[in-house]
């Protein structure tokens, strides 16, 4: 026998989970895909009905290695009884699968009857005006890495996911973007210093973090965000006609200052410890995302519950 194609394989991915799940959880209606520290959001799903499956024990699911992603699908309805799916981790690009292997969830869901995807990431911020712990709805994205030819979609059309030649000048729902303010509003308390954006996000490889000129290029094509995930699943929810929403977690500030010379005046008489501390100065670490993930996953929650019962209204 031949190798199976993507479609077979999210076929048999979709009957091994439809097996398995009660009978109210088998057509789930949306889609949370949780980024980096962002596994709480996991808490909006009502506790019964609820089933749960490690990645590992699905066929052909692609499996996330990196701190801070679980690695399960959780079933469950939100809000209003209202059944879906969330992934509690994701498998990025950097961890050695190609771009289709990471969206083939996506693809699963197309298969399952999801008609809404929110897909959160944790980001740095290349816009000075956002800050640490504000959240910004996507409304348009950056992919060099599609442009040069690493695309989710290179390869012969699946055309029981979707055309050809899809367009993605509207990728990220308008009315999704509008709700999400609305819910916003009502949501999260005047005291709350959390900001709600609308911005553009640049996709890189990782897993390294930009440097301080990839940085400032960014920025200066339009950037408002960077990081790692989120524009290979948008691409493909969208060949698959699903409507998308991206809400994205500021956890550090990306540095856009040009890295100190080293024939600076200013620094030759500066200690070792003293140099040490102004090349730190900006310098993002996983461990500061996490936390920042935590932290947010609450609000996140609240407006997400508000989110899905104005949709389903």
């Amino acid at each position: 026998m031949g190798e199976q194609s993507i479609f077979q394989q999210v076929q048999d991915t979709c009957i091994y989970l439809r097996e398995r799940l009660p009978i109210e959880l088998r057509k789930p209606r949306f889609a949370i895909i949780c980024g980096s520290g962002l596994g709480g959001l996991a808490a909006s799903v009502n506790k019964s009905p609820r089933a749960e499956f490690e990645y590992g024990s699905i066929p052909h699911f692609p499996i996330s290695t990196v701190p801070g992603h679980v690695g399960k699908l959780v079933f469950g309805t939100l809000g209003a009884d209202i059944p879906g799916v969330l992934m509690v981790g994701r498998s990025h690009y950097y961890e050695g699968h190609t771009v289709d292997r990471i969206t083939f969830p996506v693809r699963l869901f197309k298969l399952l009857g999801i008609e809404m995807i929110v897909v959160t990431n944790a980001s740095g911020a290349l816009n000075p005006e956002y800050k640490v712990g504000d959240i910004v709805v996507l409304n348009d994205h950056i992919f060099l890495a599609g442009l040069a030819g690493t695309h989710p979609l290179r390869g012969p059309n699946e055309g029981e996911f979707g055309v050809r030649f899809p367009s993605l000048s509207d990728a990220y729902d308008i009315g999704l973007r509008r709700t999400t303010h609305h819910a916003w509003g009502k949501v999260i308390a005047a005291e709350n210093k959390r900001r709600l954006h609308e911005g553009v996000y640049a996709f890189v490889g990782g897993p390294s973090y930009e440097t301080r000129a990839e940085c400032r290029l960014l920025r200066q094509l339009g950037a408002d965000l960077v990081g790692m995930s989120t524009v290979p699943e948008i691409i493909v929810a969208r060949h698959c006609g699903i409507k998308v929403l991206a809400l994205s977690l500021v956890t550090n500030n990306a540095v856009l200052a040009p890295v100190p010379r080293g024939d600076d005046r200013l620094l030759q008489g500066s200690t070792a410890g003293e140099l040490d501390t102004i090349v730190e100065e900006g310098k993002a670490t996983h461990e500061e995302v996490l936390e920042a993930g935590r932290l947010a996953a609450v609000d996140m929650q609240q407006a997400l519950v508000d989110i899905f019962a104005t949709t389903d209204n």
